[in-house]
């Protein structure tokens, strides 16, 4: 993790608690007491918190009071729901097809995977996801059992995100995670936002198989936080305007591609 990522990381922990020790910034940010010592001292000479023996802690002004609206580093549910709709939809609706009633799957938070939800109304699943948006769905219009991890809500991404290890799903066990993101690369599943991609390498770890759902543009390079290698992708489904190359770089690496028709709503694997 970079340096500044792992700003970002300890700004959301000083939100949350006010006072972070050097213990909570390290299990967070996977890096040495060495390293986090150095962050806070950097953090305190620019402002933004006020070094403290053996942590750091919050200004009274840049705490988190009432009201205040969290963000992450990504684009917004509102903006992305508008993008490639009838691509997600196809795509979604594959997703589901891999479903049988009494699986217990994972759902991570983003526009493709929300559309599930109208898929999942007659199924009878067990499902945890970080989207509050769709558990809401889930909740008023299907038979799911829905459960939701710890965290705070950030509104503009429609999630529950923590930082923290400690949280509702270290016991959790899933035959499947479904899973969009921000790009598809070489390196594997990338993410934007460093809370973002620990969240859902967190939700991995629960779960034995990963589906990618992603749509022509993901295979754009954007982000710089690699969630996952692609080796741990089983599937991935995508709609028939995703590049040729990437597809072929995908198989070699032992992904198994699906490829959707938004207009005839059909799939092909390959």
């Amino acid at each position: 993790m970079h340096e500044r990522e792992r700003w970002q990381v300890i700004k959301a922990l000083l939100r949350e608690r006010s006072l972070v020790r050097i213990a909570d910034a390290c299990r967070a940010t996977g890096v040495s007491e060495a390293s986090i010592r150095r962050d806070f001292a950097r953090l305190a000479e620019q402002g933004v918190a006020i070094r403290v023996h053996g942590g750091l802690e919050a200004l009274p002004d840049t705490a988190s009071a009432p009201g205040d609206v969290l963000s992450l580093a990504t684009r917004s549910f509102d903006v992305s729901q508008t993008l490639n709709i009838d691509a997600k939809r196809a795509i979604a609706k594959a997703a589901v097809a891999l479903c049988a009633d009494g699986d217990t799957i994972i759902i991570n938070g983003g526009t493709t995977t929300y559309q599930m939800g109208e898929y999942l109304r007659e199924r009878r699943l067990k499902v945890l996801t970080n989207s509050y948006l769709l558990a809401d769905a889930l909740i008023h219009t299907s038979k799911c059992r829905v459960a939701l991890p710890g965290g705070e809500v950030y509104r503009e991404q429609g999630m529950i995100v923590s930082p923290f290890d400690e949280d509702a799903i270290q016991h959790y066990s899933a035959t499947r995670m479904f899973m969009s993101a921000i790009s598809i690369g070489p390196l594997g599943v990338i993410e934007g936002d460093p809370l973002l991609a620990r969240a859902e390498s967190k939700l991995l770890k629960r779960a034995d198989k990963l589906i990618v759902l992603a749509d022509c543009s993901k295979f754009v390079s954007r982000g710089s936080l690699v969630v996952c290698p692609l080796s741990r992708i089983d599937t991935l489904i995508t709609d028939c305007d995703a590049p040729n190359d990437a597809l072929d770089m995908l198989r070699g690496h032992g992904v198994r591609v699906v490829i959707v028709d938004a207009s005839a709503q059909t799939t092909a694997a390959a």
